[in-house]
């Protein structure tokens, strides 16, 4: 992994910082939200004591009422609805029509109440629908068992007291009937209109609330045809029905002087129903506000970084009237509880709480009280805001910082890199490096290198010279040891001192051999430094070469393989003899009696190249890059054979005539190529 990327994850702990901000934000919002639930929990404890003192208004005796679960509830109204036998001008939501099964399909039905008048809506699915008999005249039996009808159960709870009938004989107003007392007749009091619709027909009524009782009832009667009694669909599964529960005005009065702005509280009885509602809290603010409290990626902050809850939704008044809700059942069982609810469209969340009330030792019913966190949500979204655009901002200058810091690192190291590559060359040594001058490790760094390389200069001139410096100082000294030698070879000497002397001026001859060699190199780089070039056809030069070779070396075999005839070349032809004499020395060398050295010459447009082959081992692959340096041979472990300046001479004259020479093995030898360019190219 390179620097650059080691950096940006070094970065990234910077989102620690966020983390944990966030957690913080979290904890903070949890601990005010629970001192706001402690507080309305109080709260809350104060109402329910202070309306103890109205049993009567919560009707106790519906808490052990057999018809609890078949009670119907009276929705307040806002408004006075026309009865023209729609429902879309009553001030409740659709979800609170309550249904029931009928013949061909559900039933859907509602209760009102505005002032002194209750109002009943019904919607009957009805396939045929079979109205009144024009003509029935007197024999209203005969109106009440061959028609569609509705029939409204009045009770005190102990046995029934009124029916009100509704049978239309055709769409339109209809006068209701009214049978109690065994006696039966019209009551003009109640307005009615039926209304024909698409699947059947719907009923809209108000009627006096003192013509009603406190237990009421719905019951439809479907009937197929003028002859057909019908068939019964009733709200309630008993004999008798259930309570019919209604707003206070006394508890909607008290509880009114309690509510807040951002405050609602409502009252039920013990069965849950809602008897009394004041104040509100607005779930939703306007497009406006939520536009300015927070935007879309806030609110999914929001969602994903704070503690989830309920739905804010189900913190709304149950359009059925009846508090259904987890909490509210806890304390209907008698026990204070409290929840709360978030809004994932804008975050905002409700504290709720449920407080049992009491009437002596029983429980008469329960006050809820919840309130909106908006201020909790104010500083919760101002914190959260100033959270995520410091770290954005900080994370980005952080990842910028890193990124460039980490580029200019990489090519203060790059640079430095490639510098040291190129540092050597064939002349001289180039120490100046770059950052040398930094005052930091990268410098120290550079510095070392230039020392280290200043060394390795030094070093490399002194061999260069080495050669030259040898040869002309040992040239004087090795010349009277000869000459010693010589004058000793006309004294007499036992045979053991003329030995020790033949001995003695053998390696004499080997030591002016090799001083040859080192004055020769120096001589072949001060002839490449000014050479006399000239073009001249290198296949000419390489056959008559190749007829020298062998009578030089007669113990070997020597072949050229040309495939141009032209290879014209510009250069020096001792020079370029001179190399392949080094070359041809070399392989016979490490050649056995009787092996064959293979030349080859090819040539193209660019360039031409001769290639000196002959068996023998192998040479080591570690010294492949150093067979061409002054001073460096390899040698055999049985034969003292070894590659000594010769190679060195010969890279000079190729590179001295702008070409390259290099050294592999092949199966069962080795191979050496020389390529020069061509005159022509």
């Amino acid at each position: 992994m390179n620097l650059r990327r080691q950096l940006l994850l070094v970065s990234l702990l910077t989102l620690v910082l966020p983390w944990a901000g966030c957690q913080f934000i979290r904890e903070t919002e949890s601990a005010l939200r629970e001192g706001q639930q402690n507080m309305l929990s109080g709260t809350a404890l104060a109402i329910a004591d202070s309306l103890s003192q109205f049993p009567d208004e919560f009707s106790i005796a519906a808490a052990t009422s057999q018809f609890g679960e078949n009670q119907l509830y009276g929705h307040p109204l806002s408004s006075t609805p026309l009865i023209d036998g729609y429902i879309d001008d009553w001030t409740i939501s659709p979800e609170s029509a309550r249904t029931m099964r009928g013949v061909d399909g559900p039933i859907l039905f509602a209760f009102g109440i505005r002032g002194q008048h209750a109002f009943l809506f019904v919607d009957v699915r009805d396939d045929n629908i079979v109205y009144a008999s024009v003509d029935a005249g007197a024999n209203d039996d005969a109106v009440e068992a061959f028609s569609d009808r509705i029939v409204l159960v009045a009770s005190d709870g102990t046995d029934l007291t009124s029916l009100f009938e509704f049978a239309a004989e055709a769409p339109g107003s209809l006068v209701a009937t009214v049978q109690t007392d065994g006696r039966r007749f019209s009551e003009p009091r109640i307005l009615a209109v039926w209304q024909d619709t698409a699947s059947g027909y719907r009923l809209e009524a108000r009627l006096p609330r003192r013509l009603l009782d406190s237990h009421l009832g719905i019951v439809v009667t479907n009937t197929k045809s003028a002859h057909d009694p019908g068939i019964r669909s009733s709200s309630f599964g008993s004999r008798l029905p259930g309570r019919f529960v209604t707003a206070s005005p006394l508890l909607q009065s008290v509880v009114a002087g309690y509510v807040q702005p951002g405050l609602r509280l409502i009252v039920t009885d013990r069965t849950g129903w809602r008897l009394a509602q004041a104040g509100d809290i607005s779930l939703f603010r306007s497009d406006q506000e939520a536009g300015q409290g927070s935007s879309r990626w806030m609110r999914i902050a929001y969602n994903m970084l704070l503690e989830p809850g309920e739905e804010a939704l189900l913190a709304e008044p149950d359009p059925s009237g009846r508090e259904q809700q987890n909490y509210v059942a806890q304390a209907l069982n008698a026990t204070q509880a409290t929840s709360w609810f978030r809004s994932r469209s804008d975050g905002r969340a409700i504290v709720a709480v449920a407080q049992p009330v009491w009437s002596g030792n029983v429980q008469t019913g329960v006050v809820i009280l919840q309130q909106g966190t908006d201020a909790i949500l104010s500083l919760t979204s101002q914190a959260l805001t100033r959270l995520m655009n410091f770290t954005l901002f900080a994370t980005l200058a952080v990842a910028a910082a890193l990124l460039g810091y980490s580029n200019w690192l990489s090519l203060r190291i790059r640079r430095l890199s490639s510098a040291a590559e190129t540092a050597l060359d064939e002349d001289k040594v180039h120490v100046d490096l770059p950052s040398a001058y930094a005052n930091d490790e990268i410098g120290d760094l550079s510095r070392s290198f230039a020392s280290v390389l200043q060394r390795l200069g030094n070093y490399n001139e002194y061999l260069r010279s080495l050669a030259a410096r040898l040869s002309h100082e040992l040239r004087t000294p090795l010349t009277i040891v000869t000459s010693s030698l010589e004058n000793l070879e006309h004294e007499p000497l036992t045979d053991e001192a003329a030995s020790y002397t033949a001995r003695a001026k053998d390696g004499a001859k080997r030591l002016q051999k090799i001083l040859n060699a080192m004055s020769e190199a120096s001589k072949v780089e001060e002839l490449m430094e000014d050479p006399e070039l000239e073009r001249f056809n290198l296949h000419d030069a390489l056959t008559s070469t190749i007829a020298a070779y062998g009578d030089a070396y007669p113990e070997r075999h020597f072949s050229l393989s040309s495939e141009s005839a032209d290879a014209t070349i510009e250069g020096a032809p001792e020079l370029i003899i001179q190399m392949l004499d080094k070359l041809v020395e070399n392989a016979v060398e490490f050649s056995a009696h009787g092996d064959q050295i293979d030349i080859t010459l090819t040539s193209d447009a660019s360039e031409v190249i001769v290639t000196v082959s002959n068996p023998g081992p192998p040479l080591p692959d570690k010294m492949l890059s150093q067979l061409f340096d002054s001073m460096v041979s390899v040698r055999d472990n049985n034969r003292d054979k070894h590659l000594g300046l010769g190679l060195f001479i010969a890279r000079l004259i190729a590179e001295g005539h702008g070409g390259s020479i290099s050294a592999d093995n092949i199966d069962g030898g080795v191979m050496f190529q020389i390529r020069l360019p061509s005159a022509d190219s």
